[in-house]
């Protein structure tokens, strides 16, 4: 963008400020901070934060965000002073569950470069005196954590950028937001409107309201959260560090007791005690009123009355994990608002409908400097060098954007903050949202349902519970930890054996498929693809989209259905929003080539039929040619099928011969009943996303978001067989990689499998080449077909295919071989041949196939 770019920033707290720097130093100059309340204190979450900044989670993402935080305030200095205090963190154990815990979350850090510890409970005790050595059971120590001075840290960016040209406007509240169509031309206040070319909310939890001034529903909860002080503690009593500014005034690590939601600072000569575990306590921002002019610490918007009754709990068990505390009372606490959205992420980016709108929203102080820098990136160069995609503002489904949502999610985010999560652990409610034209039967299959975007998606179905009793021996499930153990069932082993064996049908409805058709349609997505879509009607192509940088921002399966009219197969709905601009974009620049670019996965669904006797179920209900020469693979054919009219797609993500057939949500039922009563004769079973997971690591097939993400290019991450290197027209990212293909790549994805044929793992843990810490795992299964433990990983380009490495699970070491591509048919055989004999039979059967 040109740095001529008119930027005006709502919101002067720890997030706006910080923008406003990384904008300055990245040239920008014509840049205005509009603050409601006074800027020595504006009133918001800022002002009041306790500063605890704990870099690491199970995000990536995050861990990032917030470790540049952390570099960002050391470095801001004035009369001595940094705005970072680097006291260390110091999570300790109480239970054996949380124990564990902590050995998964020193792996989280070791996977994301964090230097962190695991520390014995005498350790614990000699870091941190005060602790009750009956109670702790062990720790994790990381040494780079520690306290953010955030009211200090804005003070001091509002007086540099000021230097620079920044312009501050404070008590001045946003009256509404100006717009010509489909463009921010400003922000209007009490006295005027500031023209801007860019405007960007920073509002923290008033952020809903400034988003509805331009009809963006912002998916924020403000919530309050209980922080109090203590009395003088005699154990600190007397130090000269008590008085320094606050923040400096702590020599102690900062401390997680998250086995009863708390956490603790010290402040000279007091304690300060957070509090998660009373009842959410929601609020609506527009019920603060304006802030007030005379602000103080006392005496602020974000600053509500305390609930003594809802801290009693925490204070007992404070008293006792900290005996130094049966001396002291409380002094002073309050109930500070700050931001929940329905999945916990930040929410950053700008809405698909409205140009120059740009939100940075429900950002902690422990990743504000982070997100605002991803911000200055996206603004300036078009991407962030941090993927972002799990905190873009548009990843968010239409149903979860309602304010009942939001509220319900948000507050059981706040309750379960600090719980041990499991990775595929489900919300109770609010559930069965959104569900299939065949649900019914899935019920009456007994499926097992996981939620993913509001849709209920059967895992596996107790109804194939016998099947595990009938499994070769090679195929039988092995015994699980615990942990892995949690929302999984061996069902999944017979699923997979079925669909290897002989057939099962999928349901693939909650993929997102948009249609895109128009005469600018063929345009757009030549432009946006790295294929060339000048195919003919009825082909199947699966592509990447692309950053200018030659970044992966999804990879798509592109159906042409006709000249003018594409299926898009998609990961999210932020690819929906970014077609959906990227196509006003172009009408506006070539009028009369129209694009209408619409989401119908809700009104269609989809059924995946797999395995070697699928073709003999499709002879059984249709009369349609479906050989590789009358439907080859990667092409399509709409039908009919018994009198309902449906599109047979030949694509299989799970390795096996087959079709995604295609109606819409009228026939869903009918298309059900049609394909299982015809399949009973070849053993058709139905077959959970479980059991299709495991069979797609088997094939190799990549996950975007979670395997690939806008870090990775195509070389890197093994997709680069989705990129034309025959396609004439430009597309995004065409440059950049014409210079990557003559670069060796310095890291890859590579396929693992684990050496003892049992220990599992489950994604995101570290893996050690050389005994040090090189790489993560993206994903992982049971490989049911190979009999192995499945993951795939990022490591360094230099290891090659035969290579020892070792996968670090809850403190333990795992060996795991790395493996070439694909571990099943590698060549493609069962995918692309005419027929295969009929495999229900013996295991050795099946293997001499192979």
């Amino acid at each position: 963008m040109s740095l001529s770019q008119r930027v005006v920033i709502i919101g002067a707290g720890i997030v706006g400020t910080n923008l406003a720097d990384e904008l300055v130093s990245r040239g920008w100059n014509d840049i205005t901070v509009v603050e409601q309340g006074p800027l020595q204190m504006p009133g918001g979450s800022t002002s009041h934060a306790p500063g605890l900044v704990f870099q690491t989670s199970p995000s990536k993402t995050m861990t990032h965000l917030a470790r540049y935080t952390v570099e960002k305030l050391l470095s801001i200095e004035k009369d001595g002073h940094k705005c970072f205090n680097q006291v260390g963190g110091l999570e300790v154990a109480t239970t054996p569950a949380r124990l564990e815990d902590l050995k998964r979350k020193h792996g989280y850090a070791s996977s994301w470069g964090i230097e962190a510890r695991l520390v014995s409970a005498e350790e614990c005790f000699k870091m941190y005196p005060h602790l009750n050595n009956e109670m702790v059971l062990g720790g994790l120590h990381i040494p780079s954590d520690g306290l953010a001075l955030a009211a200090r840290a804005t003070q001091l960016l509002i007086e540099r950028t000021s230097k620079a040209g920044v312009r501050y406007l404070g008590h001045t509240p946003v009256t509404g937001i100006e717009r010509d169509g489909r463009r921010v031309t400003g922000v209007s206040t009490p006295s005027g409107t500031i023209p801007a070319d860019i405007v960007v909310s920073c509002a923290g939890f008033w952020g809903v309201e400034l988003g509805a001034m331009v009809g963006v529903d912002i998916p924020l909860l403000p919530l309050a959260h209980q922080y109090a002080k203590t009395t003088a503690v005699p154990a600190l009593a007397g130090r000269d560090l008590n008085n320094k500014i606050n923040g400096m005034n702590a020599t102690l690590p900062i401390l997680r007791h998250q086995d009863k939601r708390l956490y603790y600072r010290e402040h000279g000569g007091q304690y300060g005690i957070g509090y998660y575990g009373h009842r959410p306590m929601p609020v609506v921002a527009a019920s603060l009123g304006l802030t007030p002019k005379d602000v103080d610490e006392q005496n602020m918007p974000s600053r509500l009355d305390f609930t003594t009754e809802d801290f009693d709990p925490a204070w007992k068990e404070s008293q006792k994990l900290l005996p130094a505390l049966q001396d002291t009372e409380i002094a002073d606490g309050f109930n500070g608002v700050f931001s929940f959205t329905p999945d916990g992420g930040p929410l950053l980016g700008q809405p698909s409908h409205l140009d120059g709108f740009y939100v940075a929203e429900a950002v902690w102080v422990t990743h504000s400097a982070g997100v605002a820098r991803a911000l200055a990136q996206i603004l300036t160069t078009g991407r962030s060098d941090i993927d972002v995609s799990e905190c873009e503002l548009s990843r968010f489904e239409e149903v979860q954007l309602n304010r009942d949502y939001v509220s319900e999610t948000g507050q059981q985010n706040f309750v379960e903050i600090y719980d041990i999560i499991h990775p595929l652990q489900q919300r109770v409610s609010p559930r069965n949202l959104r569900v299939s034209p065949f649900y019914s039967r899935q019920l009456e299959l007994g499926a097992f349902f996981l939620e993913t975007g509001g849709w209920e998606r059967p895992w596996w179905y107790e109804a194939n519970k016998d099947l595990v009793k009938s499994l070769p021996p090679s195929w039988q499930p092995v015994e699980r930890d615990p942990w892995s153990a949690q929302l999984h069932s061996p069902i999944s082993a017979a699923e997979a054996w079925k669909t290897r064996n002989a057939v099962a049908m999928f349901d693939m409805t909650a993929f997102h498929r948009f249609d895109v058709r128009g005469p600018g349609a063929i345009g757009l997505l030549q432009r946006l693809t790295t294929s060339d879509m000048t195919t003919k009607p009825g082909t199947v192509t699966y592509t990447l989209l692309l950053n200018d940088q030659g970044g992966i921002r999804g990879d798509i399966f592109v159906l042409r259905l006709d000249d003018d009219v594409f299926q898009i197969g998609a990961n999210t709905a932020t690819d929906l929003a970014y077609l959906t601009r990227e196509a006003r974009v172009q009408e506006q620049n070539t009028p009369g080539q129209w694009i209408q670019v619409s989401d119908i996965t809700g009104s269609t669904c989809c059924i995946g039929l797999w395995g070697p006797r699928a073709r003999d179920v499709i002879a059984g209900i249709s009369t349609v040619d479906v050989s590789n020469k009358g439907l080859p693979y990667f092409s399509l054919k709409q039908t009919v099928i018994r009198g309902i009219p449906v599109t047979l797609i030949r694509k299989s993500y799970v390795g096996e011969l087959g079709w995604e057939i295609q109606t819409s949500a009228e026939y869903g039922q009918r298309l059900w009943d049609t394909i299982w009563q015809a399949g009973k004769l070849h053993g058709l079973i139905a077959g959970g996303r479980s059991a299709f997971n495991s069979m797609r690591l088997e094939k190799g097939y990549r996950t975007y978001g979670v395997d690939m993400t806008t870090e990775h290019n195509p070389f890197e991450a093994g997709v680069s067989y989705a990129i034309d290197s025959n396609k004439k027209d430009d597309f995004v990212g065409k440059a950049a990689l014409q210079r990557l293909s003559k670069q060796v790549p310095s890291r890859r994805l590579r396929a693992l499998t684990v050496d003892d044929g049992r220990s599992m793992v489950l994604g995101k843990e570290p893996v050690f080449y050389n005994g040090k810490a090189a790489g993560y795992v993206t994903t992982a299964a049971f490989g049911y077909t190979i009999g192995k433990p499945i993951a795939y990983a990022w490591l360094p380009g230099g290891v090659r295919e035969g290579e020892t490495v070792e996968i670090e699970y809850f403190g333990k070491r795992i060996r795991a071989t790395v493996e070439t591509e694909s571990l099943h048919d590698p060549e493609m055989n069962r995918l692309n041949q005419d027929s295969l004999p009929s495999a229900i039979g013996p295991e050795a059967t099946f293997r001499s196939r192979l």
